[in-house]
């Protein structure tokens, strides 16, 4: 497995309240597997998905990403694992308004010195701006796209460092339902094409039937698993 969870338990504080957002939760992921966490709104779908993609921790419990033990990592180790292994594709797709859609997508690789040279970087920036079908709007800045536009750029810089698993945090939440559809149509192609691991929440019953396994999350514990 990709991804290994053993009995995984996160616990808030909240002054004298103690909140338990997931409780012994246990999962495998596979490589090249196109997953959905599905769960209404407070089941700890964003909780799982941050602590699987290193942002957050866990108060006890085992997780396993690439046959790398997580716990006992240090901040610099994690930032490596990240780095190497994660790309995000964020609801609020973050990106950078003084910079237009080439130079967004091509952020990724400058930071993490990756893609060699300037024009390698070029044809892995260019590649996955014709896979996302934005490759007319290179130049356009964030404000001069549409919400869907915007995702796919976020896609497309997700997808920029080649990383094993892409992350995303309910994906359609602020898109129409037809473009929401082609989001994710396009993230179902990629995983195919590119045999990337895809992991993303949702509550919409529609979005489910997209995934190969799904994961049913209430209150914090897995209620249900389908693998098609």
């Amino acid at each position: 497995m990709l991804i290994e969870i053993q009995d995984l338990w996160k616990i808030y504080q909240m002054g004298s309240v103690e909140i338990q957002a997931l409780k012994g939760v246990s999962l495998g992921i596979a490589e090249g597997a196109f997953v959905s966490i599905a769960g209404p709104s407070g089941s700890g779908k964003t909780t799982l998905l941050n602590i699987i993609g290193l942002i957050d921790g866990f108060n006890k419990g085992q997780l396993s990403v690439g046959g790398t033990a997580i716990q006992g990592q240090n901040r610099q180790e994690l930032a490596r694992l990240r780095r190497e292994f994660i790309g995000f594709v964020f609801q609020s797709f973050n990106l950078l308004p003084v910079l237009n859609v080439y130079e967004n997508v091509e952020l990724p690789l400058i930071i993490a010195k990756k893609g060699g040279s300037k024009a390698e970087r070029r044809e892995r920036v260019e590649y996955l701006l014709e896979e996302v079908g934005l490759a007319d709007r290179r130049s356009h800045v964030p404000a001069e796209l549409s919400g869907g536009q915007q995702q796919r750029v976020a896609i497309a810089r997700a997808l920029v460092a080649s990383p094993r698993i892409v992350i995303a945090d309910e994906p359609t939440a602020n898109l129409d339902s037809d473009t929401g559809e082609k989001v994710l149509e396009l993230m179902k192609n990629i995983n195919r094409e590119e045999k990337t691991t895809f992991i993303f929440s949702t509550h919409d019953p529609h979005i489910w039937n997209m995934a190969d396994h799904v994961v049913f999350l209430h209150d914090g514990e897995v209620k249900k698993e389908e693998r098609r």
